[in-house]
């Protein structure tokens, strides 16, 4: 079979479970709380890995992988280069969507939603939590830009480390982090015959209301 034959035919029937209205909690954050808690207890790696897309100024989308550094009733954190592509495009535009694809559950978590920048002191403090070599690497990397080769890279984090040698990294400028505000979380459970359920919490002024959507 060539890889054409060999995609057109690639699928899986859903079969795990459902969801109905009456599995919902009474917030999405209570309810991403519950999925993600399962997620985590199935082994799934990295269940905190999550595709932030952003927007350019010319109306381009753009994805990628970061995690999820924690959440509340005020949003969804993560961390991050601000002077990089999203960090460029979140000042432009806020405006973002973010996904959790767990595949072994069949299950998504989709957000649509505002990016705001965090309060210094918040970001100053994870920072100092960071493994050390993580924070020589926010020094050594101007992420997003272009670079002449792998060496140009190591020379720059043998560079900065060298710098601060037993001393404490201190955050660079540009490193920072945003809390996602949604507007929209839905909830996604694969079903037989791609029937599947999808459940949608809409923010209506400080009230959530569900809706279910065609699969």
């Amino acid at each position: 079979m060539d890889l054409a034959a060999e995609l057109a035919a690639a699928r899986e029937n859903y079969t795990r479970s459902g969801l109905h209205e009456d599995d919902l909690t009474r917030d999405p954050f209570e309810m991403f709380e519950r999925w993600y808690a399962e997620a985590r207890d199935a082994g799934i790696v990295e269940p905190n890995a999550m595709v932030v897309s952003t927007v350019s100024a010319a109306g381009a989308p753009s994805s990628r992988l970061v995690l999820l550094k924690g959440f509340s009733e005020d949003g969804f954190t993560f961390f991050t280069n601000t002077a990089s592509r999203k960090g460029e495009e979140l000042a432009a535009n806020p405006r973002c969507a973010v996904l959790f694809p767990w595949h072994p559950l069949e299950r998504q978590v989709r957000i649509d939603g505002v990016a705001h920048e965090l309060p210094r002191a918040a970001v100053e403090g994870y920072f100092a939590q960071r493994p050390r070599g993580s924070q020589i690497g926010a020094h050594a990397s101007h992420q997003s830009k272009v670079v002449y080769g792998r060496e140009e890279l190591e020379q720059a984090y043998e560079s900065v480390e060298a710098r601060f040698g037993d001393e404490s990294v201190p955050v660079p400028a540009e490193w920072g982090g945003y809390r996602i505000e949604p507007d929209a979380v839905e909830f996604w459970q694969g079903r037989p015959g791609r029937m599947h359920d999808r459940l949608v919490y809409r923010r209506e002024s400080e009230k959530w209301r569900t809706e279910r959507l065609a699969p």
